[in-house]
């Protein structure tokens, strides 16, 4: 059976190890310096204590008279060089500082005085390099064995001959001892480090785990993955607020819909309080009250749906996550649904009020009333179509717009407001994007239909329709109150009423909503003429519009065909 790979060991054991790698390798070089400047400071002292020994011997009057004395003797006698001035003195300076040795020469390097006195009257085994007249300072192998020795010569008492030399040496022995003492500090203090250091690894270790809530290095880096795969694979946009308000992150959805700057531009919010990162006011009013909130926004180009969720784990605070969801594309599609909605609800009236002639009419054949059944379809076709109450609606040639403003039309009639056609409206051509063009008018006319309710009688609602090649420009007029001063109709949340009788209440949301599908368009949506009365007396009073309501117009381009029928009927005109 195949084994199963082992473990890889954890973040805590690789961080130790790699201390006590680090701090080991540290030791060692430590030590090595040390012992190395011990060895050389070791020697320096002892050739500079060396040096001022034999100095201080070679310049005694007595040892150069003695050994000037040896050097002009044709021989010399062990005995009396046992018992003589230069055996007593080198014997004594040696056991008073200590030294390895104290040996004297005369200028053949004959020992006049050894530690081992049976060497005397014997020639010295080491080159007597001092009988030149220049001191040297060196570690050599000698009888007596290894030591650090300094050789002064030794000058006649009167003149600068060379009459012999001093050499004093000292032990190696006494330089190991120093050494293995240097050594045990060294490496005494080297486990000292080694110890804290690992206590001190120890600390960090679990400081770590405690930030990065427990997770390893493979871990953290696999959640950075998996994050960065959410944030950027997901058509919502999310910004991350930290604990202590800080946006920590914010995905390339986000900074779309609100319109913020690039990550690596110099005003680019992560890292600043979210007070300061230019977030909608609202917004900033649903972090603040840290206790989760569902909201709309409203963005120059889209409208958005925010939820701010608070974020706990283990009982720890880790901030506040913002979703936000593009809703304008739902908005936009409601809005044409309740255009074709309007307009099925007007064939169902007609369907209906068509049904019930034909049942008239049937009833009165089923009876035998023939004569009666002829006058009535008489009536029927004098009266025209059914129930069409827009005034003025032959000026419109589009059989879609005929059938969309003849079903406002009946809605309009039902609540007791007229709906009709400008004189001055001169729309040619079919419409090539119904759906846009219906969502803006219908929304227009739904909040004129609202303001006429609401005013005083009589009430109507007025829309003039002009095509200019491909675009249509329109222009509602209602016999309401008009726009209060100050009002922004087309701002967040915003909202100009609802119906009396309606159980729909104005959310604030079409007005906003057909001005951006305008804009998409490269269009615009505007108000012509707030209307409302004057403070000092009755509203002023045009021919086409008597009362005081406000003025709606709209641009829409793209949505006409530009045929050359159309053009032709144009030019008629």
């Amino acid at each position: 059976m195949p084994q199963e790979p082992k473990p890889s060991r954890g973040f805590a054991a690789r961080i130790m190890s790699l201390q006590f790698a680090v701090v080991g390798l540290m030791i060692l070089a430590a030590a090595a310096g040390a012992m190395w400047a011990t060895v050389e400071r070791v020697n320096e002292q002892a050739q500079e204590r060396a040096l001022a020994i034999a100095r201080t011997l070679a310049a005694d009057p007595e040892i150069r008279e003695q050994v000037k004395g040896y050097a002009d003797a044709g021989s010399l006698e062990p005995a009396a060089l046992r018992a003589g001035y230069v055996q007593g003195a080198a014997e004594a300076v040696r056991t008073r500082t200590g030294a390895f040795f104290v040996v004297v020469t005369e200028d053949r390097g004959i020992r006049l005085a050894h530690p081992t006195p049976a060497l005397l009257g014997q020639r010295v085994s080491t080159d007597p390099v001092a009988l030149s007249g220049q001191e040297s300072v060196s570690r050599e192998h000698g009888t007596l064995g290894e030591s650090v020795r300094a050789k002064v010569p030794v000058f006649a008492p009167q003149g600068d001959t060379v009459v012999g030399e001093v050499s004093v040496g000292v032990g190696v022995q006494e330089l190991a001892a120093r050494l293995r003492t240097a050594g045990f500090w060294v490496f005494g203090l080297g486990l000292g480090a080694l110890g804290l250091s690992a206590a001190s690894t120890r600390w960090l270790v679990r400081r770590l785990k405690a930030q990065t809530l427990g997770l390893e290095p493979a871990e953290m880096a696999q959640l950075l993955r998996d994050r960065d795969a959410v944030l950027y694979g997901v058509a919502d946009g999310v910004i991350g607020i930290g604990p202590d308000g800080r946006v920590s992150v914010r995905n390339r959805a986000a900074r779309i819909m609100l319109g913020l700057p690039h990550r690596h531009e110099s005003d680019d919010i992560i890292g600043l309080p979210y007070t300061e990162a230019r977030l909608p006011a609202p917004l900033v009013a649903a972090i603040a009250s840290c206790d989760g909130a569902t909201l709309r926004l409203e963005t120059e180009h889209a409208a958005l749906v925010a939820t701010v969720h608070p974020v706990r784990r283990d009982g720890a605070d880790l901030g506040q996550v913002v979703l936000l969801r593009d809703v304008t594309t739902i908005e936009t599609l409601g809005s044409r649904l309740d255009a074709v909605e309007t307009m099925a609800s007007a064939l169902r009236a007609q369907r209906h009020e068509f049904a019930n002639r034909l049942h008239t009419i049937s009833g009165l054949l089923h009876h035998g009333d023939v004569a009666e059944a002829q006058d009535y379809l008489g009536e029927v076709i004098e009266s025209g179509p059914v129930r069409e109450p827009v005034q003025n609606l032959a000026a419109i040639e589009d059989t879609y717009l005929r059938a969309f403003l003849g079903a406002k039309g009946v809605q309009a009639y039902e609540r007791g407001v007229v709906l009709r056609v400008g004189d001055a409206s001169a729309l040619y051509g079919s419409l090539i994007d119904a759906q846009d063009a219906t969502a803006v008018l219908g929304n227009l006319i739904d909040n004129a239909l609202r303001a006429a309710v609401q005013g005083p009688a009589p009430r109507w609602v007025e829309v003039d329709l002009l095509s200019e090649g491909s675009t249509l420009h329109l222009a509602v007029a209602d016999s309401g109150a008009g726009v209060e001063p100050g009002l922004d109709v087309f701002a967040e949340g915003v909202s100009t009423g609802a119906l009396p009788d309606s159980p729909e209440r104005g959310q604030g949301v079409g007005l906003p909503l057909v001005r951006r599908l305008a804009r998409t368009r490269g269009g615009e949506v505007w108000i012509a003429d707030p209307g409302g009365r004057r403070p000092d007396g009755p509203a002023p009073e045009t021919t086409a519009h008597p009362a005081a309501g406000a003025v709606f117009a709209a641009r829409l381009p793209g949505v006409l065909s530009t045929d050359a029928g159309s053009a032709e009927r144009t030019d008629a005109r």
